[in-house]
């Protein structure tokens, strides 16, 4: 497949609208067209050790999880590990894309694989994702009606104003009078100027009216889960769960303050990678992640919540052998998808 036709239908697996903003994710490294995909690698870090294993598999694009570029790049030379990635990828005419939080929110990514590790449950996301192209403009919409004899110089001030969009008139009849009813979309800065000039005619204020434009929430879709168990599971059972799911002979836990091994579990707040900002705040008998500040857990067992915490990677790795077989599907078959065997946590326990 074509290198374009291989990231549209990464992006239409889950749309990088979903990433956060302070991301950087899509196609970050582009070899000159045209440029074949043959076989796609799929990693969780891509470090010079992972890049030389896809070389070696003749790989044409590296899906890395985590962005490899982050901070912007000043210059690419031999300099360092993440200048080199660059210069081999181009070298060898690899592309590299990058989904990352795009994946965290997805209805189908890899929060929702984690929550796998806790056996039967429904769950929800705990800070849901909003529809990305609607309201279209503005962060407000204001509406009022005028009688003919204003109209033309409202208007005329209006049109002036930036950051106003969607202006819209349409005949109105307001007890029993003939009037033009007028629409218009703006900014939050905009729409001081603007209420500045209605305020101007008392009949045309008190005629207004002002709604806040908010985007839909999009179902199952966000960071972090909220899950609830279909019956309740004493802790160290779920220990055993989350081991088993992740392949983890160890992980580290803090039992919440008032429980034991043996309380049970029947709602489990989680999100892959870092925590602690998702989670903080949510009501559950247990956190699952893969690292939190050492004062968030302390909060979190004082609150009575017990956490459980993997390292960073380990709570998202194991979702490239799941995506690999869906995205096989989603290219139909048509691209050779190998995940990686270098790619690793940096941190062992020994």
């Amino acid at each position: 497949m074509d290198l374009r036709e291989v990231v549209s239908a990464l992006n239409d697996f889950a749309s990088l609208s979903l990433a956060e903003s302070w991301d950087n994710v899509g196609l970050l490294v582009e070899p000159s067209p045209p440029h074949a995909v043959n076989t796609l690698f799929l990693t969780n870090d891509l470090t010079e050790e992972v890049m030389e294993e896809a070389v070696q598999k003749k790989a044409d694009l590296i899906l890395s999880y985590h962005p490899p570029i982050f901070a912007p790049l000043k210059r690419v030379t031999w300099g360092t590990w993440k200048e080199r990635l660059v210069v081999r990828a181009l070298e060898r005419r690899i592309g590299i894309y990058s989904p990352h939080t795009a994946y965290d929110a997805a209805p189908h990514g890899v929060n929702n694989w984690l929550a796998k590790a806790l056996g039967a449950c429904t769950s929800i996301p705990l800070h849901p994702s909003t529809a990305p192209s609607y309201p279209a403009e503005g962060t407000h919409r204001v509406e009022f009606c005028t009688g003919t004899e204003h109209l033309d110089a409202v208007l005329s001030k209006i049109k002036d104003i930036q950051e106003v969009s969607c202006l819209t008139t349409f005949p109105a009849r307001i007890e029993g009078e003939e009037q033009t009813r007028v629409s218009l979309n703006c900014s939050q800065k905009a729409l001081l100027e603007v209420v500045a000039l209605l305020s101007q005619n008392s009949l045309l204020y008190h005629k207004t009216e002002i709604l806040l434009l908010q985007k839909p929430l999009l179902p199952h879709t966000g960071m972090g889960r909220l899950c609830t168990l279909s019956e309740p599971v004493p802790l160290s059972d779920i220990v055993q769960r989350i081991k088993q799911h992740l392949r983890l002979p160890h992980i580290r836990i803090a039992v919440g303050r008032g429980r034991t091994p043996e309380s049970p579990v029947k709602t489990a707040a989680l999100c892959a990678g870092s925590g602690s900002s998702v989670l903080k705040g949510t009501k559950a008998d247990l956190y699952l992640t893969g690292e939190m500040s050492h004062h968030d857990v302390l909060d979190a067992v004082a609150n009575g919540i017990s956490v459980i915490l993997c390292e960073h990677s380990n709570t998202e790795r194991g979702f490239l052998s799941e995506l690999r077989d869906t995205l096989g599907i989603h290219l139909q078959n048509k691209v050779n998808i190998i995940v990686s065997e270098t790619d690793r946590d940096p941190l062992q326990v020994v």
